[in-house]
């Protein structure tokens, strides 16, 4: 069989993991894939000295890889927006099939991108960009294709997850486990991204796209960060049997899609609630299979190399078919749905966590449940912790039952203007799971 020849842009920790896989496992490789694949140049400002790039075309100018004649398969590894977007049309343009990892690009510019696809019947596979080495774009797109997706939630960030792992198995504030995981190399410079959940909204995106066979929609999604967790609040999770995570979640409903990143309070028995460290897992409810639940390793050059290189074999098995090209969010161009709109975080409908520090006078937990009676407010736990020393204040901790977000934003302010109460509130949702 004619082989696939592969241009990689890119040459840092995924592109290089994907050089070496591919280098390393030719033979098994080509043996799926029903032909070899072969990496015919590699575009990169600088050399990996992890590459063994002797044999193979380099050349500075990724573009040069775009415009390659030879190259069915333009591999995108270089992250980022613009110039990135640009390597892709430029490859969708000149006939080549893309694979990218690049998460925050499709998230952003995927519609635009899958359109030109299209429009040139070629393939833009992207597993890579959701999860590393967990193949939940697949499971999602094909494997789960008989169901109807209810919804989904995920620990989609490691970043996120190994920060309050520590915090919560070791006492320790937020901020010095954000400095440790920078020295590990588990947060960038600028954490951003990760710990105020931007990264795992672009991922919950992709992943609602295809589960719900709705267009992207980023910027309609809401996201919240998990700095102001504390050490307490992971403790008093803890003694009302709850895990705190930073968790994405998708779900349909008849109002339309809820699309948000936020901490949450997880039941500890849930599988998902045990998820430490760097790792990452999504569950999945489907009205055919019921839950199902996806884990591994979610960064990293080799696990993501391996999804990368298992979309270029999907690709290679199908590149001389014609109109081999398929809607990359796995529903028809046509049949994608603005019906249903993303819902505002406001007019979502969870339980909550509340932490309420006050100063400890008769009759102020007394005053707050009346508060949150007023509004309709249901209560399923409350307790008062100890009185702290440095202030002679102490924390009054609450689980509600379900209420529409809105309805909570009038309590907490309402709340927050009470004499005794020391703002702001901490309020942090629920998710059972179920």
């Amino acid at each position: 069989m004619k082989p696939v020849k592969v241009g990689i842009c890119g040459l840092g920790t995924v592109g290089g993991g994907t050089f070496n896989v591919l280098q390393r496992n030719a033979s098994s490789i080509a043996a799926r894939a029903g032909r070899p694949i072969i990496i015919e140049q590699v575009g990169t400002r600088r050399d990996n000295p992890n590459c063994d790039t002797g044999n193979t075309r380099v050349s500075r100018d990724i573009f040069e890889v775009a415009h390659n004649p030879d190259i069915d398969i333009l591999v995108e590894t270089i992250g980022g927006y613009d110039i990135a977007k640009e390597l892709i049309l430029t490859a969708i343009e000149q006939g080549k099939h893309v694979v990218t990892a690049n998460k925050a690009l499709i998230a952003e510019h995927g519609n635009e991108i899958f359109q030109a696809a299209r429009e040139k019947n070629v393939i833009v596979a992207y597993e890579a960009a959701v999860a590393g080495g967990i193949p939940i774009i697949k499971c999602l797109r094909e494997g789960l294709s008989a169901n109807k997706i209810n919804w989904l939630a995920g620990i989609i960030n490691g970043t996120g997850n190994y920060i309050l792992t520590e915090m919560g198995d070791h006492n320790r504030p937020f901020e010095d486990v954000l400095k440790e995981a920078q020295a590990l190399g588990y947060a960038e410079a600028d954490p951003t991204f990760d710990v105020e959940g931007i990264d795992a909204c672009h991922k919950l995106t992709i992943m609602a796209s295809i589960a719900f066979g709705i267009p992207l929609q980023f910027n309609k999604a809401y996201t919240e960060g998990i700095s102001k967790i504390t050490p307490s609040d992971i403790q008093y999770a803890a003694s009302l049997g709850f895990r705190i995570k930073h968790l994405g979640v998708a779900r349909q409903s008849q109002k339309g899609i809820e699309l948000r990143v936020h901490p949450t309070l997880i039941p500890s028995d849930r599988p998902l609630a045990n998820i430490n460290g760097v790792m990452n897992s999504v569950v999945v409810q489907g009205d055919a299979v019921g839950q199902t639940m996806y884990s591994g390793p979610g960064a990293g050059a080799e696990p993501t190399a391996s999804s990368v290189i298992a979309d270029i074999i999907d690709i290679a098995r199908t590149i001389e078919a014609p109109d081999s090209a398929v809607n990359a969010l796995g529903f028809s161009a046509d049949s994608l749905s603005n019906d249903l709109p993303v819902l505002p975080i406001t007019e979502t409908e969870c339980s909550f966590y509340l932490r309420i520090h006050a100063d400890d006078h008769p009759g102020v937990m007394n005053a707050v449940t009346q508060v949150l009676s007023s509004h309709g407010i249901n209560i399923d736990a409350i307790t008062q912790k100890v009185t702290r020393e440095d202030d002679g204040c102490a924390d009054i901790v609450i689980l509600t039952h379900r209420i529409i977000e809105i309805t909570m934003d009038k309590a907490i302010s309402e709340l927050e203007a009470l004499a005794d109460i020391k703002s702001p509130i901490t309020r942090i949702r629920v998710e059972t799971m179920a």
